[in-house]
């Protein structure tokens, strides 16, 4: 006699305390009702059964069912499919979940999945699974290896690392590497993005050796009319990663669909600059998916509607998972190690870009404090000529160490002799100061004085310039610039001297940060990332002032080619620095 699987698709709404299946057993179902028969006259209607046979299935699927647990019965019956390996160790930025063993003279492809949590990821994992499996509708069973948090708050912690999913079953004719992202750009802050940024670069030094992706996938809803600001910053962030030739690689993944070119979301990809391969039609590449296919029927569906619509659904699924396959096999690779040299040269330009926007700031706030202390010389000037003291106000700058704010960020390295934060946002997952990125030969590439990684410190604090209002003597004055001043050399003349070099110094500063954007404009695909986009008005501002057209006018076509949709997710990623 063959064991029988039981799929029940329908229960009673009454509750009579019948244990719901847990195994391959039409005894269990049955000994349930014969224990209660007393209470049959209660039932409104009893449930109704579909008997498959262990026989009946596929013996690749009754092995695939061997190795996994079961979820929950219904039609389909979904089941777990269980990892050989299961790796999360703390000290890597990734967590790995591997399905059988790789054999390397089998095809192989890498892919990296991209979306805003709830597009629908993690059904869109577990089709290409089912899809590569080879399971049909008809088998009335669904496989899944994620655990659901893909598209759950990335408040949980498992969240907030890739997850390296590899998929090497033997019954599969293509072995798959999915990379797959926590929900970009969730409400931690910018910084957990540049966090999943680095996984990235970790995992291609690792003993996964993962140097090469075949498609970056970038996960949207088929029914979206425009993508929400955290959307185009989440997109933007990613490409922001690659060199230029990654464009032929970037797919976009449709979820939801109803099987029609979804215009109305391609429009919103057009209006926000999203970069991706396109056909000969020069249309964006793109692939459709529902997201029905593991859904069971409740006891009030009408089974044959229901039917019908799974059997659209997982056609249609099925169908844009075998052509995006067709897209990966014959696709050339894009090797990591532009993405390795672009992410390296971006971290060490956006550090000296923030450094240098502080030390401008913090320059003209002393040009301020020289000009309050001119304008009291020329108040006193009678005083000054008869060189009697007398007492003035001036706001002095300061710097002082406070408390990172967590939601953006958790470490900074920071000069203990310039008093400057050197890598801040962005430096988090060192154990020595040593390795930061802005460090070079022992030396860092930021600060004002270029100091030894040794007078460096890396904390959860960072210098903070702020001012308070001194009241000074012309005698202290006097003193401060004693040896300072030669002969023939009034201290009126002195400040005014010292004007001028902080003027030098400040041009100086704002042409460096100019030339870090211009090198970031050449070296990476995205090149109005919102990465470099958030310093583009302060540059504007004082490239006018030193009125250098040239210059400023390439940063405005910069921020005009972003278009609206970078500049409102320039306020998202924006907002998180004004908490």
């Amino acid at each position: 006699m063959c064991l029988e699987v039981l799929n029940v698709r329908e229960r009673c709404k009454i509750s009579f305390n019948v244990p719901k299946k847990k195994d391959f057993s039409c005894l269990h179902f049955f000994f349930s009702i014969k224990l209660h028969s007393n209470h049959r006259n209660q039932l409104r209607h009893i449930p109704v059964i579909r008997r498959q046979t262990m026989d009946s299935l596929r013996p690749e699927l009754h092995n695939i069912i061997k190795q996994s647990d079961l979820i929950l019965d219904g039609n389909p019956t979904r089941y777990h499919l269980k990892p050989e390996t299961l790796s999360h160790n703390e000290s890597q930025p990734y967590r790995k979940i591997m399905f059988g063993e790789r054999n390397k003279n089998k095809p192989h492809r890498v892919i990296l999945i991209v979306g805003e949590t709830g597009t629908g990821k993690t059904t869109l994992l577990n089709t290409m699974v089912n899809y590569m499996l080879d399971v049909q509708r008809k088998d009335q069973v669904w496989f899944e290896i994620t655990d659901d948090q893909s598209d759950l708050s990335s408040a949980h912690s498992q969240t907030s690392k890739i997850t390296v999913y590899g998929f090497y079953l033997q019954e599969s004719k293509i072995y798959l590497t999915i990379i797959d992202t926590p929900g970009y750009g969730d409400t931690r802050g910018v910084d957990l993005d540049k966090e999943i940024a680095e996984s990235l670069l970790f995992l291609s030094n690792s003993e996964e050796g993962i140097n090469e992706i075949h498609a970056v996938c970038l996960v949207i809803k088929a029914t979206q009319n425009r993508l929400s600001d955290r959307q185009i910053y989440i997109f933007d962030a990613v490409q922001s990663l690659f060199g230029r030739d990654i464009a032929e690689n970037i797919v976009l993944l449709f979820t939801h669909s109803d099987g029609k070119r979804p215009k109305n979301a391609l429009t919103a990809v057009e209006e926000a600059k999203i970069k991706c391969a396109v056909n000969d039609k020069k249309q964006p590449v793109c692939f459709l998916f529902d997201n029905c296919q593991s859904e069971t029927a409740d006891e009030d569906d009408d089974q044959e509607e229901y039917e019908m619509t799974q059997e659209q659904s997982w056609n249609r699924s099925f169908k844009g998972m075998g052509q995006f396959l067709d897209f990966i096999r014959e696709i050339q690779p894009k090797s990591l190690k532009m993405t390795q040299d672009v992410l390296q040269n971006r971290k060490q330009l956006e550090a000296n870009i923030n450094n240098l926007q502080s030390r401008v700031e913090l320059t003209e706030l002393k040009q301020s404090q020289l000009k309050q202390t001119q304008k009291a010389l020329e108040e006193n000037k009678k005083n000054v000529e008869n060189n009697k003291n007398f007492e003035y106000e001036v706001e002095v700058p300061y710097k002082e160490k406070v408390d990172i704010d967590l939601s953006l960020a958790y470490n900074a390295v920071c000069c203990t002799v310039c008093e400057e934060n050197c890598h801040y946002p962005g430096c988090w997952r060192i154990t020595t100061v040593p390795m930061c990125h802005v460090m070079k030969a022992g030396h860092c590439t930021v600060c004002t004085n270029k100091c030894h990684h040794s007078k460096h410190v890396k904390e959860a604090k960072i210098y903070q310039t702020k001012m308070r209002t001194e009241t000074r003597t012309y005698e202290n004055l006097k003193k401060e610039y004693d040896g300072k001043i030669g002969d023939g050399v009034s201290l009126v003349k002195k400040l005014e001297e010292e004007l001028q070099e902080l003027e030098k110094d400040k041009i100086k500063l704002i042409n460096e940060a100019f030339d870090c954007v211009e090198t970031l404009e050449k070296i990476a695909l995205n090149t109005n990332s919102v990465l470099t986009l958030q310093h583009i008005d302060f540059l504007i501002e004082k490239l006018k002032e030193r009125n250098e057209p040239e210059k400023f006018k390439m940063l405005e076509t910069i921020k005009n080619r972003a278009g609206k949709g970078k500049k409102g997710a320039l306020g998202y990623f924006s907002s998180f620095f004004k908490k």
